[in-house]
């Protein structure tokens, strides 16, 4: 045709793609300046106002660790056996002085080794006893008066013997062979001393020795005398033991070594380093009871326990007085409750990985659906809000072509004890949301209640990891009340970790977490306190 130009095709061709990449750089250079200058987080957009909450305050709860201390009776017996004398000596009146003036009648014992054993009625401890009476010297009555006194006494024929006797020495021995046992019942008292409670008996065979014709009976003689040696140096002991600050000296020391900000760590990436702090404020006991081989003193303290964001050293004044109000029992018990402060923003990296990328509804017959592609979570009065980042399709487009907007979630937290996660219940669409939803499409608003079916079964937040982070660093705190003392074996564990409370501010969320184990020592050797 006359008067008009044909553009050769790939001229145009180029010419067309030539302004749709000038358009495509003008609207992504407006898009990065928008973004460079006027920054703003899509999960934001459209946001609801959130009410705001006070700070969470420093929180502290009650942990009681309860444990039955077994002392051996070895080791009772190897304190008796270092304490008590391991012989005793002593004199009678001579029971003959009108008859023999110048004679002494002493005896000397020793004892065996110290045998400890529990029974029914008590602590038994007892030992042999080996010894001898001896009379020694001569007779004191030259003039005859011995000779006739006797002679009256006993008659002519041992008078006589007895005037013989007055020319020579008397030396003169018999054996002594016997036991002692001494019972005792252990009592606690309030001011962390024990009252042993101790009963003593003497028991000796029977033995004679003659003198001049008189028959003397060692049992008789000694057994008195031996009694009341006993009897004194058992009162002693009782004195000593009763005294002894063995039990307040060791309380003391735990007391003190748990007294003090045991470091946690993290409890997530970027979170500050915490502190558990423990401050005992109570003791009490079970009075001791008895068994085959041991001695079990169960004794536990009370203390408050709470997370802090520093070191801290507490003040813990040592209980002048035990409470001895507590139940003995075979099995110690540990239960410790602290709190666990996780900040939304390790919740929100929680809460994308589970939802991001999930479509809804996961059924493909349905005529739109929705795919998370962000997700954060905030909190406002009691609920959480979740805002979601959605891209809406509807599935019989053509083109399949969809949209994208911020919806924000209500819903109310809720702690799943058993599992170890929280839920959101009693969840709500905002009303800005729905009409976000409004813009996307008929589609994307047949999507809601799929959308919210499925915030109701996933948006849970998993808490085992910071579950499982606490119960590490609990069993670390324990760990260090383990450290080998002579004489002295302590073992716990913790041997479960529960979740039993939650609640947060704009923030912090806060679970607090209850852990639960056992706890036991073993005493082998003691060191009396001097």
């Amino acid at each position: 045709m006359k008067g008009r130009t044909t553009l050769p095709f790939h001229l145009s061709f180029r010419t067309i793609l030539f302004s749709v990449a000038v358009v495509a750089v003008f609207f992504g250079g407006t898009l990065w300046a928008l973004d460079r200058f006027f920054p703003q987080n899509p999960l934001d957009e459209s946001r609801p106002a959130l009410a705001a909450l006070a700070p969470l305050q420093p929180v502290t709860r009650n942990s009681v660790i309860v444990a039955p201390v077994a002392v051996a009776d070895l080791a009772i017996r190897d304190v008796m056996e270092a304490n008590a004398p391991r012989g005793l000596d002593g004199k009678n009146e001579n029971p003959l002085a009108d008859l023999l003036g110048k004679a002494d009648i002493g005896w000397s014992i020793s004892r065996g080794p110290i045998v400890v054993s529990s029974v029914a009625s008590g602590l038994n401890i007892a030992t042999t006893l080996n010894g001898a009476l001896r009379a020694t010297g001569q007779v004191a009555d030259q003039s005859g008066r011995l000779a006739g006194t006797i002679t009256g006494l006993l008659g002519n024929k041992l008078g006589r013997g007895v005037e013989k006797l007055t020319t020579r020495a008397l030396d003169q021995r018999a054996d002594i062979r016997g036991n002692v046992s001494v019972t005792s019942h252990p009592s606690l008292l309030q001011n962390w001393r024990i009252e042993p409670n101790l009963t003593g008996n003497v028991s000796l065979a029977d033995g004679g020795m003659t003198i001049a014709g008189i028959k003397l009976n060692v049992s008789n003689e000694v057994k008195p005398l031996l009694d009341k040696t006993v009897g004194e140096q058992i009162s002693k002991l009782s004195v000593r033991l009763r005294d002894d600050r063995t039990l307040e000296t060791a309380a003391r020391k735990q007391w003190m070594q748990m007294c003090r900000s045991i470091r946690l760590g993290q409890a997530a990436a970027g979170a500050p380093n915490l502190w558990l702090e423990v401050r005992p404020t109570k003791a009490f006991a079970a009075q001791p009871r008895i068994v085959p081989d041991w001695v079990i003193l169960t004794l536990g303290v009370q203390a408050e326990t709470r997370i802090v964001p520093q070191q801290t050293k507490p003040e813990c004044p040592f209980p002048a007085k035990l409470d001895l109000t507590l139940q003995q029992t075979d099995q110690g018990k540990v239960s410790i409750a602290v709190p666990i402060d996780v900040p939304f923003t390790e919740l929100n990296r929680v809460l994308e990985q589970q939802l991001k990328g999930r479509t809804f509804p996961e059924s493909g017959d349905a005529p739109g659906k929705v795919t998370v592609l962000a997700a954060k979570v905030s909190a406002s009065g009691d609920r959480l809000l979740i805002s979601l980042r959605v891209q809406a399709k509807e599935n019989r487009s053509w083109f399949g072509l969809g949209a994208e907007a911020t919806v924000h979630i209500w819903g109310k937290p809720k702690l799943d004890q058993a599992q170890q996660i929280m839920r959101l219940t009693d969840i709500s669409l905002d009303v800005q949301s729905q009409a976000a939803f409004g813009l996307l499409g008929t589609a994307a608003r047949a999507a809601i209640p799929y959308l919210q079916d499925a915030l109701a079964q996933n948006a849970v937040i998993d808490l085992k990891p910071f579950a499982a982070s606490a119960r590490k660093s609990i069993q670390d705190a324990i760990a260090d009340f383990q450290k080998p003392v002579d004489g002295v074996e302590v073992e716990a564990a913790v041997n479960d970790l529960r979740l039993v409370d939650v609640e947060f501010d704009s923030t912090t969320l806060r679970v607090i977490a209850e852990a639960d184990g056992s706890a036991r020592a073993l005493v082998r050797k003691i060191a009396l306190q001097q």
